[in-house]
């Protein structure tokens, strides 16, 4: 192993992504070393290459981008004794560095310490080789591709989007955004018994992919539609207000729409990152007693997603629309800031390029 080579995608700086050789990581008694094998890319990862940080996480050092992954253990620990090496692995990228307050109620997420796979200073995984918590890579059954495994990061949002807002059997949901976080919002949205989904979005092609996926009510979007008159073209093909409004663009309209279209006793749910501040119709959401939760990353679904793919009850492999070998990673972040496709998936197993 201390032979091999260990390919890395490195942001250096703002607009200075290289990919270089690193040393390949020795796993910790708690620690797994695995060989990556597929890790997509993220629109946090474009951002972070694009403008060098995201709100206050700022790139100071040179940084492995990466973190919707999955692998095989090559090495384990001498503490860890429910993996092994040959093990196929999905990775959860955020892994609590203390036991404080949050990780005891079990929102780990929350905690303000939390290594978190390419955040700043912390490295992701977008390399041949990279050591992780051995309590945060969860085995993969064998029907359940490696690409899957790396989906469930994703994936993960839209079960905690879904959990926060209470989807249930027979709601009805507007999702603003047909991206891939909101497309698994949709996916999830329907596999907890969303009797309706309405999505919205810019762009027809991925309204197409929302609808192959499952929406029931497809929106195309013109930059000048007024927050208002799209929150009375979603009443209307809905034929009620939505119970739930999972926003997941950031976009100051976008949230907007949210608010006036979710119905009084509602839930609107933000999980897209836009502006630190952003006006929007506080006194209209107030007087419908709407509750407004935030959302950050997830907690506690890697299980969960594993049993969505692993029964069939969800089916996220035509999100990937582009694969690129790990050489060709500058191309694959190009490719994904130009917005072409839905998610694009590097191969960092030079071995084997297979899904």
């Amino acid at each position: 192993m201390e032979k091999a080579e260990n390919l890395s995608v490195v942001l250096h700086a703002k607009g200075d992504l290289r990919l270089e050789q690193r040393p390949v990581p020795e796993p910790g008694p708690n620690e797994v070393l695995l060989q990556m094998h597929s890790v997509g890319i993220c629109g946090s990862d474009v951002h972070y290459w694009q403008n060098g940080r995201i709100g206050d996480f700022v790139v100071q050092k040179p940084m492995v981008l990466g973190h919707e992954a999955s692998g095989r253990v090559v090495k384990v620990g001498s503490n860890v004794k429910h993996l092994q090496p040959g093990d196929r692995v999905a990775v959860e990228p955020g892994v609590p560095r203390e036991e404080d307050e949050f990780f005891k109620a079990g929102h780990y997420n929350l905690s303000p310490t939390i290594f978190f796979c390419a955040t700043p200073p912390d490295d992701g995984n977008l390399c041949r080789y990279y050591k992780h918590s051995a309590c945060f890579c969860y085995k993969l059954p064998d029907n359940v591709t490696f690409e899957e495994g790396a989906l469930i990061e994703p994936l993960s949002v839209g079960i905690h989007a879904c959990r926060r807002a209470g989807v249930t059997l027979g709601s009805s949901v507007l999702i603003c955004g047909a991206g891939p976080i909101g497309l698994v919002c949709l996916l999830v949205a329907k596999a907890m018994g969303a009797a309706q989904v309405i999505i919205t979005d810019l762009s027809t092609d991925r309204l197409a992919m929302a609808k192959d996926l499952g929406a029931d009510f497809p929106v195309t979007v013109q930059r000048a539609d007024g927050a208002q008159d799209l929150a009375a073209t979603v009443q209307g093909m809905l034929g009620a207000q939505p119970h739930i409004s999972i926003e997941c663009t950031g976009v100051e309209s976008s949230v907007q729409t949210a608010i006036y279209a979710t119905r009084p006793g509602g839930v609107v749910v933000l999980v897209g990152m836009g502006s630190e501040m952003t006006t929007v119709p506080l006194l209209n959401a107030a007087i419908k007693e709407v509750d407004i939760r935030g959302v950050f990353r997830y907690c506690n679904t890697w299980p969960m997603a594993i049993a969505m793919l692993a029964s069939g009850k969800v089916n996220v492999k035509p999100l990937v629309t582009h694969r690129f070998p790990l050489e060709q990673a500058v191309h694959a972040f190009e490719t994904t800031r130009q917005g072409l496709g839905i998610k694009v998936m590097l191969k960092c197993d030079q071995n084997d390029q297979e899904p």
